[in-house]
Order: structure tokens, then sequence, then C-alpha cells
């Protein structure tokens, strides 16, 4: 394989295609955010919510920071969604094995249920 010089790109996309490809990224995202939307609105969540259940669902024992990070939001936030997650007993959390200050967070069996029905309808789409 070549090397490549810094600003060349492997893929030699034309600016049309470029934009086709945004559009169909705006286009999934909406349509998988429509397709959550009544589960969320159901139990009284939003999107912020789904997110942070989601992505704590994918990896069990995730720190507060590390979601921080993957969701790029704010510690403010992230204290808002969490709390009230936290508060429904969707989301548990734990001290970390070696830094007890960490929290490590998991679903609850509660929690995986409602990822579930939550993202159901955007599995299908996906699959679709």
């Amino acid at each position: 394989m070549p090397d490549l010089k810094p600003g060349m790109h492997q893929l030699f996309l034309r600016e049309e295609d470029l934009r086709e490809g945004l559009a169909l990224l705006f286009h999934a995202g909406r349509d998988l955010a429509r397709e959550a939307d009544p589960a969320l609105a159901a139990h009284g969540l939003g999107r912020a919510h789904h997110r942070a259940i989601y992505f704590v669902g994918r990896h069990p024992g995730l720190t507060v920071g590390a979601l921080m990070d993957m969701l790029g939001i704010t510690k403010q936030s992230l204290h808002r969604v969490l709390g009230d997650l936290l508060e429904r007993g969707v989301v548990t959390q734990r001290p970390g094995p070696v830094d007890r200050r960490e929290r490590r967070l998991e679903l609850s069996e509660a929690g995986r249920a409602l990822e579930r029905e939550i993202t159901e309808a955007q599995r299908a789409l996906v699959a679709a």
C-alpha cells in the first residue's frame, strides 16, 4: 500500500457523493429517533436518557467519565440524566474495583428490559 501524505484520502468521492452520504446520515438519524420516541414518551424519558441507557447497556461497568466522553456531553448534562435513571432504578452504580471513587454503571434488570423495548423498533428498522 502506498504511503499517503497528510491531506490525501484513500477514497476519492465526488462532492455530490459526499453530500448524498451526509443526507442519508441525517435521514437515518431522524428515522431512528422517530422509532424510539413513542416508547420513550410512554416512560417519560427523552433522547438523552435513551443514549445513556443504550451505551451503559452496551458497555456494562462503564465509568461515568467514559460515558460522558462517549456521549460528548458535560458533567452537568449527564448528572441530570443519570440522576433520573438511578432514581428510577434503570441504572445501577457501584464503586470501581481499584479506585473506589470511580462509579461503574450497569443496567438493572428493569433497565435491560426498557432498553430492549425502546430500541426494538430501531433494530427492526435497521434490519429492514
